[in-house]
């Protein structure tokens, strides 16, 4: 990256995208997503992300992991004539989770697109941020795709497949998930659960392969024009893959009051296509104990009661210090990490817990 465009230039450019240089947004028209093609990147709305978490053994232990790529349109930069204006900045955060060795490992990168060191290809999945890679491709005897993933941080890397053994799930209504009050705040959404998981985790150069049929992951792709309402401070997540097969997401968006403003989610059982979509009023996270990150000061919430109109289930961290600063690229300090889930006192699934919003208000 030449040094008149920094990585400080690049996130002030980035922020501002995000905060108002931009034309007045609207409502996202529904549509019929369409395959492969949505699996890869939509310049044309503002910010994108392609996400997955799981669980894995390897090494006689077990593992979490994250990958998430980010996509985010610099609208400051689009009426500048110079192949060197940072209209698109790319993303990329990735963590590990040493269960034993109760300690979680990140790192991240940022670029802009182009100049054959960052690019998010418009056909299908297939992202490139300097040596980091998310690519998928069709399986020639599954119901669908391979995700495959090459991550190498300071401290570990990630050698991993994701083998789809089930149908996307298209959240909200047919892939259109609403996001707020209003109706501009809403995204593209669709999700992909129960991945099997190969290949191998690389911590401090020793080289772990995963044991087969011991992980699952869960991948989403989201895609927006304008997400969080003006009050919204941030957001609390879960998707959780469960023992028998069903997928189970819940989300809320919170105010500074932590106050609930909008809430979703989904369940779907296996062998159905479709997804019971829960409503707004449908959802309630009640948080039932704290963690005080030492890092930045801020209070999470590690274990929660989720109620949703299939249950009522406990989501608690296997790990309670998983949380995550990227003040190097999206300048997001946040907690995400492996949880497990229960109901009626047995655990019942494994996934992520994602909380944003607890450190400073979330900007996108």
């Amino acid at each position: 990256m030449p040094a008149a465009f920094s990585r400080r230039s690049a996130l002030m450019l980035g922020m501002a995208g995000a905060t108002g240089w931009h034309s007045m947004a609207h409502a996202l028209p529904p549509r019929v997503l369409a395959f492969p093609r949505d699996h890869g990147s939509h310049p044309g709305l503002r910010t994108e992300w392609w996400y997955i978490t799981g669980h894995a053994r390897a090494g006689a232990q077990d593992w979490g992991f994250q990958v998430t790529f980010f996509r985010s349109r610099v609208d400051a930069a689009q009426g500048i004539q110079s192949a060197f204006a940072a209209k698109q900045l790319l993303f990329a955060h990735a963590a590990l989770t040493d269960l034993q060795g109760r300690r979680l490992h990140h790192d991240q990168r940022i670029a802009r697109a182009g100049f054959g060191v960052a690019q998010a290809s418009e056909a299908d999945t297939a992202i490139r941020l300097q040596d980091w890679s998310l690519v998928r491709s069709d399986l020639p005897d599954g119901p669908g795709g391979r995700y495959t993933t090459r991550i190498q941080g300071e401290h570990f890397g990630l050698q991993l497949q994701f083998d789809a053994t089930q149908p996307l799930l298209l959240q909200g209504r047919e892939g259109l998930s609403r996001k707020g009050p209003e109706s501009t705040q809403a995204s593209y959404y669709y999700s992909q659960p129960q991945l099997a998981v190969s290949g191998a985790i690389v911590l401090d150069g020793k080289r772990l392969a995963v044991d087969p049929g011991s992980g699952r992951a869960w991948m989403d792709h989201e895609w927006s024009e304008a997400l969080m309402h003006p009050e919204a401070r941030g957001w609390d997540w879960i998707g959780m893959n469960l023992l028998d097969g069903s997928a189970l997401t819940a989300f809320r968006l919170r105010r500074a009051d932590r106050s609930a403003l909008w809430a979703g989610g989904s369940f779907r059982v296996p062998g159905q296509a479709a997804a019971r979509v829960f409503d707004a009023g449908e959802v309630t996270f009640t948080p039932e104990r704290e963690w005080s990150s030492p890092h930045s000061g801020a209070k999470y919430p590690v274990q929660w009661r989720v109620q949703t109109p299939v249950g009522v289930f406990v989501v608690r961290s296997l790990l309670d210090d998983q949380e995550l600063d990227s003040s190097g690229s999206t300048g997001a300090i946040y907690w995400e990490g492996l949880s497990e889930l229960v109901r009626d006192g047995r655990v019942v699934g494994k996934g992520y817990l994602e909380m944003t919003g607890y450190a400073k208000a979330l900007k996108l």
